[in-house]
């Protein structure tokens, strides 16, 4: 009996599964492709600016949690479950910002074929700045990554170490103008060994945990009032 309950165990651990979440966006791919048009761009915002924020992803995205809305060259992911109400305030109380408003779906197209769709978005909502950023997240068990929605067998996992392994970046455009600030990135590491990757919601839980380290970086949690 007792070999007949580890053999179920291992088939049963063996069947769960654990699917990565989808890609990230070329930001510079969203741009206006003509160089003179490019740059003969200019900032047109007064601040201190009204921010418009929107995470974008590759079309079809989704993970454990969540999936993406919108069909084109990329999506916009409306639900949060890295970012927090705290973070946002914490860009409200920089000193060059004067709101921030995250986009969602009452004022985007369902068509996302370019960053001009959501500069419309953003300025139904009065915004001057639009600030987008993508998180390109991998696993890594020893020598082999999975990518965008690999599908990862949890059962034959143990003793192995996994990385995870997320680089988050962010562009900064004038709505207006489609003037481009600058850009900013960053990449962050999580490890575990396999035999805590039980279920799917364990896995997740280590994305989650990687991609919320990267607010550190764009949602300083100091108390001082910084500049953009």
């Amino acid at each position: 009996m007792k070999y007949l309950l580890f053999l179920l165990a291992f088939i049963v651990s063996g069947c769960a599964t654990y699917t990565t979440p989808g890609g990230n966006v070329e930001l510079n791919l969203l741009a206006d492709e003509d160089i003179n048009s490019l740059m003969s761009k200019q900032p047109a915002a007064n601040f201190p600016a009204n921010l418009a924020v929107a995470r974008i992803q590759s079309t079809g995205y989704s993970n454990y949690q969540l999936s993406s809305y919108g069909q084109g060259k990329f999506s916009v992911v409306i639900s949060r479950d890295v970012e927090s109400e705290e973070d946002f305030s914490q860009i409200a109380k920089l000193s060059n910002i004067a709101g921030v408003a995250p986009l969602n779906k009452l004022f985007l197209p369902t068509k996302l074929d370019s960053i001009k769709s959501l500069r419309l978005a953003a300025a139904r909502l009065k915004a001057d700045i639009l600030m987008l950023y993508t998180f390109d997240t991998s696993f890594h068990v020893g020598a082999q990554k999975y990518g965008p929605l690999n599908v990862i067998s949890l059962g034959f996992l143990n003793n192995k170490e996994i990385n995870v392994i997320t680089t988050v970046t962010a562009a900064f455009f004038d709505v207006r103008t489609e003037y481009l600030y600058g850009i900013s990135e960053a990449t962050a590491k999580q490890r575990k060994w396999g035999s805590v990757w039980g279920t799917g919601a364990v896995v997740d839980d280590l994305r989650v945990l990687t991609e919320k380290r990267h607010l550190r970086v764009y949602f300083p949690k100091s108390k001082n009032r910084g500049k953009v």
